[in-house]
């Protein structure tokens, strides 16, 4: 059998450095596709589509769905007013990711939400988020790392049962859980929530604030990966 297609969302970014151009450029840190590959995966990229109810016909060629982190979800997306602290919208970027996920959940598809990622697919379900949170960012551009525990009875928990420290770089969170969703991870040092999913063992639907394709451990993108074979077989 092929390897599961595992599709990523990317940026819309001005590209500084794309050889003597400054232009709009659909880009991803190469983690996010290096990491389904290592999990046995075949990855392709999203870029952001000017006509969001093209989603589905997008999910419908995929075997899993991946939202990558990003910049800060709009607040007005979840009823808010921005935050001092809050970096500017990203519109397109949320619109299309917000669509992808309706998607990906109607017919079922294994998704994985990672950073802004389970932020949005929170909101997706009707919740909100803590616009600033301090202890979860390094240094500009370089990874924090501190310890995350799993829930028990989780699907993390099945994934990666022990408490594990995970790179992060966030200063956003979730507030009040979306409905549908479970927490499935606490940081174990301030209680703040890691990891939601939705409960069952009728899919996959799991969102991480840290971010795996900053590190060396595989299991919740090989996991991930597995469930696509498994809904394609």
């Amino acid at each position: 059998m092929s390897q599961p297609l595992i599709g990523i969302s990317t940026y819309l970014e001005s590209a500084v450095h794309w050889g003597v151009w400054q232009q709009p450029a659909a880009l991803l840190p190469a983690g996010y596709h290096r990491l389904v590959q290592r999990a046995g995966g075949l990855a392709v990229m999203l870029p952001p589509d000017d006509a969001p109810t093209s989603a589905a016909s997008v999910v419908s060629r995929l075997d899993a769905l991946v939202i990558a982190g990003g910049p800060d979800v709009e607040p007005v997306r979840y009823g808010a007013e921005p935050h001092e602290r809050t970096g500017p919208p990203a519109r397109e970027r949320d619109a299309w990711e917000l669509a992808l996920i309706e998607a990906a959940i109607a017919v079922g598809l294994p998704l994985l939400g990672i950073c802004r990622g389970m932020q949005l697919l929170n909101v997706a379900h009707g919740g909100t988020l803590v616009q600033h949170l301090e202890g979860h960012v390094g240094p500009p551009g370089v990874f924090e790392h501190h310890e995350v525990k799993p829930v028990p009875g989780t699907l993390l928990a099945r994934i990666a049962p022990e408490a594990v420290s995970v790179p992060t770089y966030h200063h956003q969170a979730v507030d009040r859980l979306g409905e549908g969703l479970v927490v499935s991870a606490r940081a174990t040092r301030d209680g703040t929530l890691e990891a939601v999913e939705v409960p069952g063992d009728t899919g996959f639907v799991l969102g991480v604030q840290w971010h795996p394709e900053a590190g060396e451990d595989v299991r919740v993108m090989r996991a991930l990966v597995d469930a696509a074979a498994a809904a394609r077989d």
